[in-house]
C-alpha cells in the first residue's frame, strides 16, 4: 500500500498544483473522486488488464465515463459536474500512458492531503462512548482550532467499548481520554 502511495504522489501534487494554480480545487477533487470508483470497477479493472486495449483507449473510456457522469447529474443536484476539461484530459492521458490509471484512489488521497495542508485544514477523528452533542462538538472543535491554529474538520465515530470518554486522533497523534484508556493505563503501572 505504501508503495502505491508513493507512486501517486507525483501525480496528486502536480494535479493539485495545477488546480490550486486555476483555482479549480474543487472540480479536480469530483472528478479524482469519480475517477477512482470507475477504475474500482470490475469490468474497468479488466479493460485496465487487457493489453489489447491502448493507452488512449483506456484514457478516452474513463474520461467518457466521467462525462457522462457529469452530463447525467446537471440538473439534478447544486453541485453540477463540468465535462472533463483539456488539462483533465491531459492528466488522464499522461496516467493511461505510464499505465497509472489504476492509482487514481491513491492519487485522490494524496491530492486531499495537499488540499488540506494548502488550506490549512486538520483532519480530527474523534470516537466516543456515545454520540457527541452540539455542545460537544462545538467545543472540541473550536478548541482544536485554537490549538491546531487551522480549521478542523470533525469526523466522528461511537465505540460503546470505550466506556465513556473518547479517543482523538489528529495525523499520526492519538489522545486517548477514555475510560477504557484509563484502565489499561491503571493496569500496566499495578503490574510493573
Amino acid at each position: 500500500m505504501a508503495e502505491l502511495s508513493t507512486l501517486a504522489r507525483p501525480y496528486a501534487k502536480a494535479a493539485f498544483d495545477y488546480a490550486h494554480e486555476n483555482s479549480v480545487i474543487g472540480e479536480w477533487e469530483d472528478f479524482l473522486l469519480i475517477a477512482s470508483s470507475v477504475v474500482g470497477d470490475s469490468a474497468f479493472v479488466q479493460m485496465l488488464d487487457n493489453p489489447a486495449v491502448t493507452a488512449d483507449q483506456k484514457a478516452e473510456a474513463l474520461i467518457s465515463v466521467y462525462d457522462e457522469h457529469a452530463t447525467s447529474t446537471q440538473g439534478q443536484s447544486s453541485n453540477q459536474l463540468p465535462v472533463a476539461t483539456t488539462p483533465i484530459k491531459n492528466f488522464v492521458h499522461q496516467l493511461a500512458e505510464q499505465e497509472r490509471l489504476s492509482l487514481l484512489p491513491q492519487v485522490l488521497e494524496q491530492y486531499r492531503l495537499h488540499r488540506a495542508k494548502a488550506l490549512k485544514q486538520v483532519n480530527v477523528y474523534v470516537t466516543s462512548a456515545y454520540p457527541l452533542d452540539d455542545a460537544q462538538r462545538t467545543m472540541i472543535q473550536s478548541r482544536l482550532e485554537q490549538s491546531l491554529n487551522a480549521a478542523v474538520i470533525l469526523h466522528e465515530d461511537v465505540d460503546p467499548s470505550l466506556l465513556a470518554g473518547a479517543t482523538i486522533k489528529i495525523g499520526d497523534k492519538l489522545v486517548d481520554d477514555s475510560v477504557r484508556g484509563k484502565l489499561k493505563q491503571l493496569k500496566t503501572q499495578l503490574t510493573a
